[in-house]
C-alpha cells in the first residue's frame, strides 16, 4: 500500500502524528492535516520544510510525502556523499516519490559552450559523464544544463550565428553521452534583468530552436516559469508553443521568487494549462519561502493546495 493511501485513514493519521511529535519536537502535530493529493508532481527541495521536519534530510522527505508531495529536486545532489545519495534514493522509492533534477553542468558567468575550446568542452563532457553515475544512483531522469554565457566581450568575439552553432555542437555531444542511459538534459533559460545577465540561453523560443537543432530525446527545455515571466511573459502561450520540447518545469512567483500567490503570476491558470496537456513530469519548487518558520512552511503548502485547486 502506498504511503499516502495509508495516511488517508484518520486513525493512521493520529498514530503518525503522535510518533512524529514524540521523536521530533520540532514537528507541530497540528500541522499534520489530511494530506492533499495534488494533480501535478510538485517537487520541494531540502530545507524548504526544515522547521517543520527538522534538520535530518530523510525526515524532510517524509514530511513532504506526508503532505501529498510526490516528487523532490535537489540541485546540489551531485556534491552529496555517495552513501547519502543512496539513502535518499531508497527513502524516495519507499515513499513513492519521483526524483527531479540536479545540476549536471551550470557554468553561469563562464564562456563554455559559445566558443569552441576543446579543453573546456572536455570538462563539460566530464561533468555529464559523472552525472550519469549520480543519476543512476538516485533514480533521476532529468539533469540541468546551463550552457554558459554569450561571448560579448572577447576582442575577437564571434557573431551570434557562430556561437549558436558551437552551442548546438556541444549539446549534441552531451546528448550522445546521455541517450544510451535514457537520461535527459534540460536546458534552462535564465533571465538577464534580475538574476543572470549575460547567459547564452535566456528565452523559451531560443531554447526551442536549440532543442530542434540538437534533435535528441536527451535534450529538452527546463521551462522555469519565474525566469520566463521576467524575460518574456505570455506564459501559457509560450508554454504551448514550446510544448513538444519541454521536459521539466520549475516554479517561483515574481517579483521575489517565492511560493505561488506572492506575486503577479496566475499559477492556478498556468498549472491548469499544464495539467490539461496531461503532463506527468515534475514541477520543481525552485523558490524560497515568503515567511519564516513553521508559519512560512505551512504557507508554502497552502499555496500549492490553492494553486492546484483548478
Amino acid at each position: 500500500m502506498r504511503r499516502r493511501e495509508f495516511l488517508t485513514s484518520s486513525t493512521a493519521m493520529a498514530t503518525i502524528a503522535g510518533v512524529a511529535t514524540s521523536t521530533n519536537p520540532s514537528v507541530d502535530a497540528s500541522s499534520k492535516a489530511e494530506p492533499k493529493t495534488f494533480k501535478l508532481n510538485y517537487a520541494p527541495h531540502f530545507n524548504m520544510f526544515r522547521n517543520s521536519a527538522g534538520e535530518d534530510l530523510i525526515d524532510q522527505l517524509k514530511f513532504a510525502a506526508d503532505h501529498g508531495f510526490t516528487a523532490w529536486e535537489d540541485n546540489g545532489m551531485k556534491s552529496r556523499p555517495v552513501d547519502l545519495q543512496e539513502k535518499i534514493a531508497k527513502t524516495m522509492e519507499k515513499l513513492g516519490m519521483q526524483m527531479g533534477v540536479f545540476v549536471a553542468h551550470g557554468s553561469i558567468g563562464k564562456l563554455t559552450f559559445a566558443r569552441k575550446d576543446e579543453a573546456v568542452w572536455d570538462s563539460v563532457l566530464k561533468d555529464l559523464q559523472d552525472s550519469i553515475e549520480v543519476a543512476k544512483r538516485v533514480n533521476a531522469k532529468w539533469v540541468t544544463v546551463v550552457p554558459g554565457n554569450v561571448d560579448e566581450t572577447s576582442r575577437d568575439r564571434l557573431a551570434m550565428g557562430y556561437q549558436t552553432a558551437n552551442v548546438i555542437e556541444l549539446l549534441r555531444r552531451c546528448a550522445d553521452l546521455l541517450e544510451p542511459h535514457n537520461l535527459v538534459m534540460v536546458l534552462e533559460p535564465l533571465n538577464w534583468f534580475v538574476n543572470h545577465g549575460g547567459t547564452f540561453l535566456k528565452g523559451s523560443p531560443q531554447a526551442y530552436a536549440l532543442c530542434k537543432a540538437v534533435d535528441s530525446p536527451s535534450c529538452k527545455i527546463l521551462f522555469d516559469i519565474y525566469h520566463q515571466q521576467i524575460t518574456e511573459g505570455n506564459l501559457i502561450s509560450n508554454i504551448d508553443k514550446c510544448w513538444d520540447e519541454i521536459g521539466y518545469f520549475q516554479c517561483g512567483d515574481n517579483p521575489g521568487r517565492k511560493e505561488p500567490g506572492t506575486g503577479e503570476i496566475n499559477y492556478q491558470n498556468v498549472f491548469k494549462f499544464i495539467h490539461s496537456h496531461e503532463f506527468d513530469g515534475v514541477l520543481g519548487m525552485e523558490h524560497g519561502n515568503s515567511q519564516k518558520g513553521l508559519e512560512g512552511e505551512q504557507a508554502v503548502i497552502d499555496a500549492y493546495i490553492k494553486a492546484d485547486s483548478f
